[in-house]
């Protein structure tokens, strides 16, 4: 991707289609006048009393126990530097962000124009009230060790600066898991640091705390060894300045158990990692350039555990592992600080989700066939659903032992069970689903490569090499459209299935396509005739092997771009009907529904073998899944035939197939509340289970569903996923946005993934 491309991308993406990326919404009731007298004037005047008489009273009546503050003033950001307070305001937006989708914290950024230091610190005293904890971020030290320490010794609420200590928590997990592997103890191990910033320091000190011992620390900065003998050190520094003479990194490194690299990329020489100790440990966290590169790390030596801060090798440092889920712990029991102990609680909750079994969500989104505690895995992935349920519970425990909780929790299961309800209001299944399709790219052939918004996605999909694309269309409008994109790729392939160039290819799928539909009525000119549409012009090369999946859809109607499918792709052996499912990603999490657009009025047979075909699709998203059959009645309340025909499917189910958790006929409430099927019906074989999966009893039903829940909830939907064809074809919708497009190419290379591992 070129460079102005990149940034004229970047530039759209926080423009349109509302500038920023973060908004604030109602939590309560606002239809009526009575609601806004509640919410204003004058009910208002009676929670403001309650606070009045007691400040902890604001935890009751307002955001403030689930609101961070995202503070800087600019002077350290990223990569950029001292850019200034507004400049920084895009980073704090997408901490906030960060916030919000890991943890579901709710986060005002707050950008402070002054380099003051007492300016700065009154600055957030003054409207410290408002929140519950204060994030400090990119604040250039030394200021930001002075800043962060005044903080917490004067405001009651948690404050931590995460430059520092989210890279030392993390890394300190990883450290704790690579010496246990390394078989060497933290009290007799030699580290060397690379770097004397905030983060560097953190990490030591916090390395120090787990029982490193400071005689066998040397650290580093720009200007050589950290020693007593120089006069340019902060107060911080020389805390770990040592009396030895050495000359430089190279000698230091000479026997050396760990190196920890937070300056800059290439400082470890291969040769000076020849000379470190059996099973050298090194964390080589400079970004974008690792302080030596990865794979030649592993070249050199066999024997080494290594992490970096990039997300392309193992063992990521990734500090969204930490500040998400230490506030959240924090804040759940109105801590008045984040201590010593809360990170001690968050290192050690890291360090021992590492060791245990992965969910299988966690393997498929990383394209593992098992991920397991070993040198390739020593934290866990941020991607792990489990983060949300193992730290908190930590850090709220240790701010409970530690003194500094104000409101404990009593019930470690209910809170739990709250913290992962929390995390179902956003989209994590579309990063994982990406991020599974980006580890085994497929070769995708693109319809209507024609059409900009296709163009887009298949841009979109080639520059985060989700898959190859193959663009079917007319060859001078589509390059005259990727001209206009910049959508550039040597790789790319173009075909015109009409032009001259493609006419000994359209003669040998014709003579397929007509072997295939000879006795169907279709003749040699038939079919040299449809296979110049595109349609079956894809569908052709996806049963040929020339490309893996096809996509179509956003130009014509479902009906046509289906039967092309049908009829060259054909049903997985065993399949009578092909079905199709839509996720949705509402606010309680994924929700598959189906069918929503094939089988118009399915009979049980067919409705038993669409709830198998969408648990086989729901288990495709690393998901278990549990499956309400649905009705207008609940478990024979009614005769009908329509009624009938789901409660014969689920007998059937239950009878053949018992692994499967799926109950009915139930109504859509009953099937989504587990409290009400519970009290209703306790018999039933869903009862503490949360149903993620709808099967409908017609197309009616379910189509409408999907569509009301997409714009009635703005539920983002993924589908229509073709389930039961024997190759992996997918159709857009009618005019589906780019996003959309990209979700369901991912959706199509998975696809062809599972599909290649089953025929292997």
């Amino acid at each position: 991707m070129s460079t102005s491309r990149k940034r004229r991308e970047a530039l759209v993406y926080h423009a349109k289609p509302r500038p920023g990326k973060i908004e604030v919404v109602p939590t309560k009731k606002h239809a009526s006048q009575r609601d806004l007298g509640l919410a204003y004037s004058p009910g208002v005047a009676e929670p403001c009393k309650e606070i009045e008489k007691d400040v902890q009273n604001a935890y009751k009546y307002t955001n403030k126990g689930n609101l961070v503050a995202v503070i800087s003033n600019g002077t350290a950001v990223l990569g950029l530097g001292d850019i200034g307070a507004e400049a920084s305001k895009p980073v704090m937006e997408g901490k906030a962000l960060l916030f919000k989708i890991f943890a579901d914290i709710d986060v005002f950024d707050i950008e402070v124009d002054t380099k003051n230091i007492d300016a700065f610190i009154e600055t957030v005293k003054n409207i410290a009230p408002t929140f519950g904890g204060i994030n400090l971020e990119d604040i250039k030290a030394p200021e930001a060790f002075e800043i962060e320490e005044r903080l917490k010794a004067e405001l009651p609420i948690p404050v931590m600066h995460d430059d520092q200590h989210g890279t030392a928590i993390i890394s300190a997990a990883a450290l704790l898991n690579a010496l246990e592997l390394a078989d060497k103890k933290i009290d007799e191990v030699k580290i060397v640091v690379s770097g004397a910033g905030s983060a560097a320091i953190a990490c030591t000190k916090l390395y120090v705390l787990l029982g490193v011992k400071k005689e066998n620390i040397l650290m580093f900065d720009s200007q050589g060894i950290i020693d007593k003998s120089r006069d340019d050190l902060s107060t911080k520094q020389i805390e770990f300045a040592t009396t030895r003479k050495i000359k430089d990194l190279d000698e230091a490194i000479e026997n050396a158990d760990v190196f920890l690299g937070l300056s800059v990329g290439g400082v470890l020489k291969a040769e000076m990692l020849k000379k470190m100790a059996p099973n050298p440990i090194v964390f080589a966290m400079a970004n974008p350039d690792p302080e030596i590169d990865y794979d030649l790390a592993l070249e050199t030596r066999k024997d080494v555990i290594m992490a970096t801060g990039r997300t392309d090798f193992p063992n990521q440092v990734n500090n969204v592992l930490g500040f998400p889920y230490i506030f959240r712990g924090a804040l759940d029991v109105r801590a008045t600080q984040i201590n010593e102990e809360m990170k001690m609680a968050a290192v050690k909750a890291l360090a021992r989700l590492a060791k245990e079994p992965v969910p299988e969500q966690v393997n498929i989104a990383y394209a593992e066939t098992r991920l397991n505690f070993g040198r390739d895995y020593i934290i866990p992935k941020p991607f792990d659903p489990r983060l949300i349920a193992e730290v908190p519970p930590a850090v709220a425990k240790a701010a409970m032992d530690s003194g500094v909780a104000q409101t404990p929790i009593e019930d470690w299961e209910a809170y739990k069970e709250d913290l992962l309800e929390r995390m179902g209001s956003e989209d994590k299944i579309t990063r994982l689903l990406i991020n599974r399709a980006k580890q085994d790219p497929k070769r995708i052939v693109y319809a209507e490569a024609d059409h900009l918004d296709v163009l887009k996605a298949a841009q979109q999909v080639y520059d985060e090499k989700i898959a190859t694309p193959i663009l079917l269309g007319r060859r001078d409008v589509i390059l005259e459209l990727m001209r206009e994109i910049e959508f550039e790729g040597e790789d790319i392939i173009i075909i015109d299935p009409k032009s001259d160039e493609e006419q000994k290819q359209r003669h040998e799928y014709a003579e397929a396509l007509w072997k295939k539909r000879s006795r169907k009525g279709v003749t040699l000119y038939d079919a040299k005739k449809l296979i110049r549409e595109r349609n079956y012009f894809a569908a052709m090369m996806v049963e040929n092997g020339d490309a893996d999946a096809m996509l179509s859809g956003y130009s014509r109607a479902y009906p046509a771009v289906l039967k092309p499918i049908l009829e060259l792709i054909g049903k997985e052996k065993g399949v009578t009907n092909v079905a199709a499912t839509n996720l949705m990603n509402s606010k309680r999490g994924p929700i598959f529904i189906s069918d929503t657009s094939i089988n118009i009025n399915p009979d049980s047979t067919v409705l038993a073998k669409i709830a198998q075909m969408t648990a086989k699709t729901v288990k495709m998203f690393g998901i278990d899944p549990v499956i309400a059959m649905a009705s207008y009645s609940n478990f024979g309340s009614s005769s009908n035939p329509n009624a009938s025909k789901v409660k014969e499917a689920v007998e059937y189910l239950h009878k053949n197939y018992p692994e499967i958790a799926v109950d009915g006929e139930l109504q859509i409430d009953f099937a989504l509340n587990k409290k009400m099927r519970m009290d209703k019906f306790p018999f039933s074989k869903l009862n503490g289970k949360k149903v993620n999966t709808l099967i409908y009893p017609n197309l009616d039903s379910a189509n409408s569903t999907y569509k009301l829940m997409k714009e009635l909830n703005s539920a983002g939907s993924i589908g229509p996923i073709l389930m039961g064809l024997n190759k992996p074809a997918h159709v857009f919708q009618l005019g589906a946005s780019v996003d959309e497009m990209v979700n369901m190419s991912a959706v199509a290379v998975v696809d062809a993934q599972q599909k290649s591992k089953r025929k292997a």
